[in-house]
């Protein structure tokens, strides 16, 4: 062991050390004195106040006196500038413990009478004298000399002093047995009537309350406890005295055909499988009425539908967005979550004009070009990006595989398409707090404008506005006779549009065949030098632009009529995976791209396999309230050739005004929820007879409706006057759940997202042009136990019923054209003269006289009348 240093060394090298001047209180405190002194001068008035005058509190002999930091403090703060102790004011708020040592300087070492000791070493120090000092050296050297070598304890036996005794004292115990009370009424009481009567008497409660007037401190309590623990002895054995061999049966042991055959016809066999068989038929039925394996506490909490302390059911705002610029005195026409990038949404602005207005304003219309505004939850006040239209869009998409790619459909029927793959990261930098786009917009001031890549040719396209457009999936393609053919590609290349002109349009990205083959040769050309784009838009699609034509147009001509239907809404089958949450798969946007757009090609038809398991049917609802069920598969006309459109198959007239909403549900593929503006109904896909649900008629106008993509039940209808309702078909179907209103104008648009599991957000744009972001309740997010089979047991019994109303008027049809023909029939036959009275008065007397002679002859077999006895 290394020899330890006395302690008065320690306290000279300290003093040492000490001596070295600092250089941040060299130039406060004067010079000549070691660093961890502080020579103050205290007046008269300082030392009464402190307790410390000269030669009275302090002495020669008792130099020493201890002053509270807090009292310091004080001082400082009620005399500031006038105080002794100013100084050494931050000296004395950074000094860690709550004392310091003033010394009396009597003989003036160094320049006053007094000095502060500034570190608490040094105070440690002076307090100890001189002898405690030797008196530590001796115990120090002491211990260096007798090292004392560390032995393991031995347990000794315990001696009681006492302790146990009282512990017993303490402790309850029973010292006699418990006493047994046994109440009766009287006897004479009992089966007494009784009667009551109103009184103040009977119990009174006395409630316990605290007393401000006293207070009772107890002084003194008598406690006991045990503090030492009973005595165990344990071992374990840790060491491996000798190796063990180890084997693995990995191959299986069968018996031999004579071995199977000998245990099976043996008694014991026969007597262990009659012995068990009771209780394994037991255990077979437990398992199947019960689930062992299903957690109670779970789908208890589920059924409940609402965690603990949480009931509230009304949507919350969650934020808002209006611009002053772009949203005065416009209407948000359409609306669309961001597929891959969350807290993003885009909306098309409009404006809120008639058609008259329009013509008259026409010129002013062109100077003020419209947009699709694109929105982050990090700046609700500055929209993110620009899409630049020719004309105001009333419906847009993204492209399912490549998010990047947007088409939408203009109000002069022209279909456009954007490419927003440069400000991909623009988007991208919101979800990481919005630093980077904040200093931006900062710096440049402008929000970025995107212009269109391509667009149609106004002769080529619709003749009305665009009310709708949706994208085929990447899972096939369609080709020029509508038939579903393989994707080799993999990539949405083709969509549908549709217009009140009559017409649903399928459109192609691709270039068409014939032009491939007349730009082979440019092809290097364009490689070798880049065509110039002073505006900065992307050549995703210039093959496209203002060339671009349908490669299918299916008209809609009436059934039974002249003349075409007028369509608004479409819907087609997702032939895609039918999704649990129906959300779609997260888009990889990060997907390397093997060939861009132009340089795809349409395949030829006979590199195109069919497939047969696509369904080509859409629901289409018209201008008028049709429904109309049609194949947009085109058929060929054997005498010139040319291909044409097949009547619709059917057609429902359940509507009464146009038709706004014609969506699907997310849960079921055959589920269409239809919206006019008076009500809705449910259709499923097969049943022809009606709608399996249909609303009252509404007071207030519909304006559009949306399906919950978190319930299976569960969708939201928007109000002309603002307010939302919200439909849950397991609680309620003649009325809404509950009605809320989120705005002063008429709702245009809703879409729900679930792009994380904590929020679920509803938005909701309205005619003024804001756009309004809720959140969903737990109760109106979170599914209830079983809620996707109860709601298809539900449509199930509704197209039961709607089967079996069909058969009763069928029925009844059939029963009163038997009656029509049975009364027409009486009509037709001739007229029979009547019978004289005469020979009625002889038919009845003949039918008498029959009826006596049958009751002799049943008497005389009874032995009831004799033969010489004449009736």
């Amino acid at each position: 062991m290394p020899a330890k240093k006395p302690k008065s060394r320690v306290i000279q090298e300290t003093h040492k050390k000490n001596e070295t001047p600092d250089e941040g209180a060299s130039e406060s405190a004067p010079t000549g004195h070691p660093e961890h002194i502080f020579p103050l001068v205290l007046t008269s008035v300082t030392q009464e106040l402190f307790g410390c005058r000269a030669d009275e509190d302090v002495t020669g002999e008792n130099p020493h006196k201890l002053l509270r930091k807090e009292d310091i403090v004080q001082d400082m703060k009620t005399r500031a500038a006038v105080s002794d102790f100013s100084p050494v004011k931050q000296i004395v708020l950074e000094y860690p413990e709550d004392e310091l040592l003033l010394v009396f300087d009597r003989d003036f070492t160094y320049g006053q009478c007094f000095y502060l000791v500034l570190t608490v070493e040094a105070k440690e120090n002076m307090m100890k004298s001189p002898a405690q000092a030797d008196d530590e050296e001796e115990l120090i050297e002491d211990e260096e000399e007798h090292v004392i070598e560390p032995k393991t304890p031995e347990s000794h036996p315990w001696i009681s002093l006492g302790s146990e005794q009282e512990i017993e004292d303490e402790s309850l115990t029973q010292a006699r047995p418990r006493l047994r009370y046994k109440i009766s009424p009287v006897m004479r009481h009992c089966g007494a009537p009784v009667c009551f009567s109103d009184g103040n008497g009977g119990c009174v409660e006395c409630p316990s309350y605290e007393d401000k007037s006293f207070s009772i401190t107890r002084m003194e309590r008598d406690t006991s406890v045990q503090a030492s623990r009973d005595t165990t002895h344990s071992s374990t054995q840790t060491l491996w005295k000798y190796p063990k061999n180890m084997c693995t049966q990995y191959e299986p042991r069968e018996f031999s055909p004579e071995e199977k055959e000998h245990h099976l016809r043996s008694e014991d066999l026969k007597n262990f499988i009659t012995s068990v068989a009771i209780r394994f038929e037991m255990s077979l039925q437990q398992n199947l009425i019960s689930d062992v394996f299903c957690d109670d506490w779970t789908l208890l909490c589920e059924d409940d539908g609402v965690p603990a302390g949480k009931t509230d059911t009304q949507l919350r705002e969650y934020q808002s967005f209006m611009d002053l610029h772009f949203s005065k005195e416009k209407s948000i026409s359409h609306v669309h979550w961001h597929p891959s990038i969350s807290g993003v949404i885009a909306v098309a602005m409009t404006e809120r004009l008639s058609l008259e207005e329009r013509i008259n304003n026409s010129t002013k219309l062109l100077l003020n070009p419209s947009y699709i505004l694109f929105w982050s939850f990090t700046d609700p006040i500055n929209p993110q990006l620009q899409l630049e239209c020719p004309e105001d869009v009333l419906c847009f998409q993204f492209c399912p595989s490549d998010p990047n790619i947007i088409a939408g459909g203009c109000i002069n029927g022209q279909v456009v398409l954007w490419d927003i793959s440069a400000h991909v990261e623009r988007l991208q930098d919101t979800r990481s707090g919005g630093e980077n786009i904040s200093n931006k917009l900062d710096k440049n001031n402008v929000i970025p404008v995107v212009r269109y890549c391509a667009v149609s040719g106004i002769e080529n396209g619709h003749k009305a506005p665009v009310t709708d457009v949706q994208w085929l999936p990447e899972t096939f393609e369609v080709s020029r006779l509508g038939i579903p053919v393989e994707n080799p590609s993999g990539i949405s290349v083709q969509m549908v549009t549709c217009a009140p002109d009559c017409c649903v349009l399928f459109w192609d990205l691709r270039p068409p065949r014939v032009v491939s083959q007349s730009f082979t040769g440019v092809k290097q050309k364009s490689e070798e030098k880049p065509p110039e784009n002073p505006h900065g838009v992307p050549n995703t699609f210039k093959h496209l632009n203002l060339t671009w034509k349908p490669f299918i147009r299916v008209s809609l001509p009436k059934i039974g009529s002249s003349g075409e239907y007028s369509p608004l809404k479409f819907s087609f089958r997702d032939n895609t995976v039918d999704y649990v949450t129906g959300d779609k798969p997260p888009q990889d946007t990060h997907r390397e791209e093997v060939c861009g757009f132009a340089q795809l090609r349409v395949p030829s038809a006979k590199q195109q396999k069919p497939l047969e398991n696509i369904c080509t049917k859409l629901y289409v609802g018209t201008e008028d309230g049709e429904l109309v069920y049609t194949d947009w598969k085109m058929e060929k006309d054997n005498d010139s050739g040319r291909l044409f459109s097949a009547k619709p198959t059917h057609q429902f007239l359940t509507h009464h005004t146009l038709v706004n909403t014609v969506s699907r549900s997310p849960f079921f593929k055959d589920i269409i929820l239809t919206v006019d503006c008076f009500g809705f109904a449910i259709w499923k896909e097969g049943v022809m007879s009606g709608p399996i649900l249909k609303s009252a008629c509404s007071k207030v106008v519909c304006t559009v409706g949306h399906w919950s993509l978190s319930r299976p039940a569960l969708f939201f209808i928007g109000k002309e006057d603002g307010n939302i309702e919200v439909w849950d078909l397991l609680q309620k179907t003649h009325e809404p759940s509950q009605t809320q209103n989120i705005s002063t104008a008429s709702i245009t648009g809703l879409k729900s997202s679930s792009s994380s599991g904590k929020h679920h957000l509803l938005a909701v744009s309205d005619r003024i042009g804001t756009l309004h972001i809720l959140q969903i309740p737990w109760t109106l997010r979170k599914p209830s136990n079983n809620e996707k089979q109860n709601v298809r047991k539900y449509f199930e019994k509704e197209e039961e019923r709607l089967e079996y109303f069909e058969k009763q008027q069928i029925k009844h049809e059939k029963h009163k054209k038997k009656m029509e023909a049975e009364q027409l029939k009486k009509k037709t036959e001739p007229v029979v003269p009547l019978k004289q009275v005469e020979e009625l008065e002889a038919e009845a007397l003949k039918e008498y006289e029959q009826f006596l002679a049958l009751e002799k002859i049943i008497l005389k077999n009874m032995g009831l009348l004799n033969e010489t006895i004449d009736l």
